[in-house]
């Protein structure tokens, strides 16, 4: 690790720069469609030094009730971002990021891709591409198309980049 990276490292235990992350992080991940408590939640775990943290944890840390960390993680589950897990001889539950949840999360929406497409293709045979909605329609179908072949050797990349980095 580089002088600069080092001089810009926080320190699992300072809570204020931890919380500072997480609300940035959360924020930005609003910004780009996702609700605010499973973002926050998300950031939470993610700068957590071991990825995983309890409901309680979560609840004192984020300052929400343990009733908005559940619907925050149902929710991130729901979506392949997170995992749960029993602690070893205990009832209560950790919740888990994995170091591969963007992928996974992604290769859960090749199946959504696939599902609109087959709703997509009846669009365009009801309404026939001679007609403007007919168009827009196949247009659209066109694009996810695209998108399903692209992410498929882009995933591939991924994982042979993946195995390249140190510790891969």
């Amino acid at each position: 690790m580089d002088e600069r990276q080092k001089e810009g490292r926080v320190d699992g235990d300072d809570g204020a720069a931890v919380s500072r992350f997480v609300e940035r992080f959360a924020a930005q991940l609003c910004q780009a469609g996702m609700a605010r408590m499973p973002a926050r939640v998300f950031a939470a775990l993610l700068s957590s030094e071991e990825g995983a943290l309890t409901s309680a944890e979560l609840s004192e840390q984020l300052k929400i009730s343990p009733a908005a960390v559940s619907g925050a993680v149902r929710y991130l589950a729901q979506v392949n971002m997170v995992s749960r897990e029993r602690e070893p001889g205990s009832r209560r539950e950790r919740y888990r990021v994995q170091g591969d949840q963007w992928h996974d999360a992604l290769l859960e929406r090749d199946t959504f891709l696939k599902n609109w497409q087959a709703t997509l293709r009846e669009g365009v045979e009801q309404f026939g591409l001679d007609t403007p909605q007919g168009r827009r329609i196949d247009d659209t179908l066109e694009f996810f198309r695209f998108l399903e072949k692209e992410l498929g050797s882009m995933m591939e990349r991924w994982a042979a980049h993946r195995a390249d980095r140190p510790g891969g």
